[in-house]
């Protein structure tokens, strides 16, 4: 078994930026959004950037709307080390690797299931090895948490897709991303013909383009079902091509499945609210197939949550 040492301080100076340096010898924090890996969605895992000993896995990495990479568990728990931290106001919770003795983050016990822990870690603490350079970085040990189902369709994990559009996709997001079980959210444009739609062609109304939502959410804890339970509470699926002041095909109402079984879903649920009498009108939501997704401009992602206050039309209703 490779065992793993922190290297000496001159080393480290050699081998770490200054960023990496000052947060896993000093304990210095990144800032939150701007940093390598708080929204990195590829499979692989973490090591420590130090010494390389494994630390986290991507099928733990949840979007917890810090900035920060947030996993709700380590590979191994006894390969973290948690230590009483009194630095600020509040005593809260640190966490170090155990061979390389580097700072990596803290922890909380405001995490999804099926933990309930929220390790908030620092990027410059981390070294990213995907799946496909486990075993030539000498990780090979780890693949197997990624095998492929026997279909040789997709990852073994509890991760499914869904994407939607109900209006202006910064409302839809913030709403979506606090769901139990729904793990990542992204915001882009769906439904259209125009290859890599930048905002400003979308606005205009005529790429065939929707406002969507691409969520990533745990099937375990959220199903389709009741995920789309509360699509249909957050909108008014009755206004065609309109959400409130937001007048366009851009903010038409859709559901764009992923495969027959999503189709039968969405289709069910839509009828079920219909009868359900809890709108007047006629529901006008496309269920359609999911082609390309286009993720939109940076400053458009969590929008809301970097601009507490900014614009939304989008509640949840009872």
């Amino acid at each position: 078994m490779k065992t793993y040492t922190k290297p000496n301080d001159a080393e480290l100076h050699k081998t770490l930026t200054k960023e990496q340096y000052e947060v896993t010898q000093h304990e210095a924090t990144e800032p939150p959004f701007r940093n390598a890996f708080w929204d990195n969605k590829k499979p692989g895992i973490y090591v420590d950037v130090a010494s390389g000993e494994p630390l986290f896995s991507s099928l733990d990495k949840f979007d917890s709307g810090t900035g920060w990479p947030s996993f709700t568990r380590p590979l191994e728990d006894e390969d973290v080390v948690r230590r009483e931290d009194r630095k600020l106001f509040a005593t809260r919770t640190e966490v170090r690797s155990k061979h390389g003795d580097s700072h990596l983050g803290h922890v909380f016990d405001d995490g999804p299931a099926p933990t309930g822990l929220r390790y908030c870690i620092n990027s410059a603490s981390l070294r990213f090895i995907p799946v496909e350079k486990l075993e030539a970085e000498g990780y090979g040990q780890y693949l197997p948490l990624f095998k492929k189902d026997k279909d040789d369709s997709k990852v073994t994990s509890s991760r499914a897709v869904a994407t939607l559009a109900g209006g202006c996709f910064w409302g839809m997001e913030d709403i979506l991303r606090k769901i139990p079980g729904v793990l990542e959210t992204r915001v882009g444009y769906a439904g259209g013909s125009t290859k890599n739609p930048t905002y400003r062609d979308v606005s205009r109304g005529d790429t065939g383009h929707a406002e969507a939502i691409e969520v990533v959410f745990d099937p375990a804890r959220l199903s389709y079902e009741d995920l789309l339970g509360y699509f249909f509470r957050m909108h008014d699926p009755t206004t065609l091509n309109r959400q409130h002041n937001d007048v366009g095909t851009q903010y038409r109402s859709a559901i764009f499945y992923h495969d027959d079984e999503q189709r039968q879903v969405a289709e069910r649920v839509k009828e079920r609210v219909q009868r359900s009498g809890k709108w007047d009108g006629r529901i006008v939501t496309e269920i359609v197939p999911a082609g390309e997704f286009w993720a939109a401009e940076d400053y458009h992602q969590k929008y809301l949550e970097k601009h507490p206050g900014g614009y939304t039309c989008h509640y949840l209703r009872d």
